[in-house]
């Protein structure tokens, strides 16, 4: 996919992408969804796209600068962190795809762990849930 993305882009253009860290939260998201319902196999994680070496790697021909930087995402919904997860189990897909896969036994568990990584990381008041991720801004210049 790098070299795609390299040979796409124009000479002289930019290839900017914001990727999610595997430490940050999104990250350890990932992980715990990757506890219930382990990830395709032979797939590369999307979150390879968020470590600094990696991408130094992928991104190591065809480029002439690349500037790295990580960044804070802020998420901030105003309830509390159960209807975080169920929004998230609504709307986001990662999270309802691991749901549809699971029966009633293994929904609960993934709910109690996903509120447990919610209630852990909110630095929210009165209700709300508020937190950050981090990620990995990339800008590469095309040579």
């Amino acid at each position: 996919m790098a070299s795609e993305l390299v040979r796409v882009c124009r000479p002289g253009g930019r290839i900017v992408m914001g990727n999610w860290t595997p430490g940050g939260f999104i990250g350890r998201l990932f992980k715990i969804i990757g506890k219930h319902v382990p990830p395709p196999a032979l797939m590369p994680s999307p979150l390879l796209w968020g470590d600094e070496a990696t991408v130094r790697e992928r991104l190591s021909e065809g480029v002439a600068e690349l500037h790295l930087t990580k960044r804070l995402y802020p998420f901030h919904y105003p309830f509390p962190p159960s209807e975080v997860v169920e929004h998230f189990r609504t709307y986001y897909g990662p999270t309802n795809r691991a749901f549809a896969a699971l029966d009633d036994a293994g929904q609960y568990a993934l709910r109690r762990d996903l509120e447990q990584l919610w209630d852990e990381h909110n630095i929210g008041t009165d209700g709300a849930t508020s937190m950050e991720s981090e990620y990995l801004e990339v800008v590469a210049l095309r040579e």
